[in-house]
């Protein structure tokens, strides 16, 4: 019997969604899909980042993870279908974060790791999508605050301390966490694998952290000089890794095999509480967003090396598509209000989505705004649902997906 619930959620699906479920319907509840390790067949190839036991798909399988701490209860939304897994609960979740496959569920105890079974593979032309089952993977032992960022091949672990342990990523795509390297020193900051190499922030607190890098195997490798005083929030981008910094931004880059550092300095002074201290936006984007104090918005644009301040109403949660699509915010009256970034002009706004007024997500929960390449994703905590919302369309409402738990923290996965 298999350890993971398929539920029924009460959505309106595309005819074209329903279509590609007809044809992904093989996986769902959990279970492996016959065909997809079928030997010889074009779905089984080993290169474009297979894994074996997956389908190849024509669209992106986008899922979400959802979360009741209070509870325990885990649903992953499949996106495609609109049917909810119920997987085995894990109570206590200070924080949900995900690598674009894997869940990790930060707790007192440890950091659960959730396989959701949804993923791409981007070659840089062309990207890859794939479909597998949901399975457990184990457990890191680092818990509450710990970090965790991954590339193809490495995950690393920056606990709470600044300590920084190394995971190969093919042990977990295996469904078990496998053997730790641990990286010397402690980093302020997270560590990031990007381009072969480990970066990270090292200091004593005392003074500007100072950028450090190292290989695969935890060994120093040459680092372009580069500090960054009082270090908060990181993201990875096409352009590169980019580290939050009390004057800006510092981009970590590569260029041909060589790693470059480069500042973004904000326009001018910025009071501390103004700062961008967490960063959000969506899969493969150059932008960023990052709230600008309580009635503001910073939009970092990485690719022209531009700070936007917007200012808006009171921030729940913000986040964009980039590439000219409107900042989206989600304000405490419950609506989603979508921005124009050039000229700051509201050019949007829903009906309230939540009821009641809302306030910014604590440690991780509360509502906040997923984003792909079509849609963005609300959770609505108290009214037990999910909204779907096409922002290329004036913020419609293209779904609602109903629910049996509180989803208190959301992800997505598939990305």
């Amino acid at each position: 019997m298999s350890m993971f619930v398929r539920r029924n959620v009460t959505a309106a699906a595309p005819a074209a969604l329903v279509a590609l479920a007809l044809l992904t319907a093989g996986c769902a509840g959990g279970r492996p899909d016959p065909a997809a390790a079928k030997p010889g067949s074009a779905t089984s190839a080993p290169e474009h980042g297979y894994v074996e036991g997956a389908r190849e798909t024509a669209e992106q399988q986008s899922r979400l993870l959802l979360n009741d701490p209070a509870t325990g209860d885990i649903r992953v939304l499949d996106l495609i279908t609109g049917k909810a897994h119920e997987v085995p609960p894990a109570k206590g979740t200070a924080e949900l974060t995900t690598d674009g496959r894997f869940g990790y569920f930060h707790t007192a105890a440890g950091t659960r790791v959730l396989d959701a079974g949804a993923w791409t593979v981007d070659h840089g032309d062309h990207v890859h999508y794939y479909r597998a089952a949901i399975r457990d993977v184990g457990r890191i032992p680092a818990g509450t605050g710990a970090r965790v960022r991954s590339d193809a091949v490495m995950t690393a672990v920056t606990g709470a301390d600044g300590r920084a342990v190394t995971y190969r990523r093919t042990e977990l795509e295996k469904g078990r966490v496998g053997a730790s390297r641990t990286l010397p020193g402690t980093r302020a900051g997270a560590v990031v694998p990007y381009a072969g190499h480990l970066l990270g922030l090292t200091g004593d607190g005392q003074g500007a952290a100072r950028l450090a890098v190292h290989d695969r195997a935890g060994g120093r490798s040459t680092a372009p000089h580069a500090t960054c005083e009082d270090p908060m929030g990181d993201a990875v981008t096409r352009r590169g890794v980019v580290f939050g910094c009390a004057d800006g931004a510092l981009l970590v880059g590569d260029d041909d095999g060589r790693l470059t550092a480069e500042r973004i300095p904000y326009d001018g002074d910025v009071p501390a509480e103004e700062r961008a201290r967490s960063f959000r936006h969506r899969a493969g984007s150059d932008t960023l967003t990052a709230p600008a104090g309580d009635r503001a918005v910073w939009v970092l644009d990485v690719a022209e090396r531009t700070w936007t301040r917007v200012e808006t109403g009171p921030v729940v949660a913000a986040n964009t598509a980039g590439e000219g699509s409107a900042l989206l915010v989600l304000e405490t009256d419950g609506a989603l209000h979508g921005y124009d970034v050039a000229t700051g002009r509201r050019i949007a706004r829903t009906e309230p989505l939540l009821a009641g007024e809302q306030r910014p997500a604590t440690g991780g929960r509360g509502p906040v705004i997923e984003v792909d390449r079509s849609r963005a994703y609300v959770n609505d905590p108290e009214g037990r649902r999910v909204y779907e919302i096409d922002y290329n369309d004036g913020l419609r409402v293209a779904r609602t997906f109903a629910l049996d738990v509180k989803p208190e923290l959301m992800a997505e996965t598939g990305r």
